[in-house]
């Protein structure tokens, strides 16, 4: 079963169960899904889907974010779910300690020694990671290695 074949599956159990909320959660990320599709003028491979659904869980931490600090806890509430819903198409995330082998490894490699040197360690530790590793968690970690 393809990716999205599995998206589909759910969306339509979820349907089946009357869950208002994934339904439509899950709407949206096949419409997301299917409109690159359409813009690339072929199939998306399993990164670039995991690519998408990695913006839509940042944008829902962000509204869910915007939401807490405006008190308005409903929609806040209402961001979460729909964040879980989509972190469950999401490869699993290394650890920190994962996270920071990566990163030690990584710097030792291109022999980084100072803070300049944080973009090329971020770029490849993300291509290592394969959409496995915490931007957010790796980025600390090199600050604090690269001091």
């Amino acid at each position: 079963m393809s990716f999205i074949e599995k998206i589909k599956t759910d969306m339509y159990k979820s349907m089946k169960e009357s869950n208002k909320q994934a339904t439509s959660c899950l709407r949206i990320l096949l419409s997301e899904l299917k409109e690159k599709s359409i813009e690339k003028k072929d199939d998306l491979t399993n990164d670039e889907s995991i690519k998408i659904i990695k913006t839509l869980v940042k944008q829902r931490k962000e509204s869910a974010e915007v939401y807490t600090k405006a008190g308005r806890e409903d929609l806040a509430k209402k961001e979460q779910n729909e964040l879980g819903i989509l972190k469950i198409y999401l490869p699993e995330i290394l650890s920190e300690e994962e996270s920071r082998e990566l990163v030690i490894s990584t710097i030792e490699e291109i022999s980084a020694s100072d803070i300049s040197q944080m973009g090329q360690v971020m770029s490849m530790v993300m291509k290592k990671g394969k959409g496995k590793v915490d931007g957010t968690l790796a980025n600390e970690i090199v600050r604090e290695l690269l001091k």
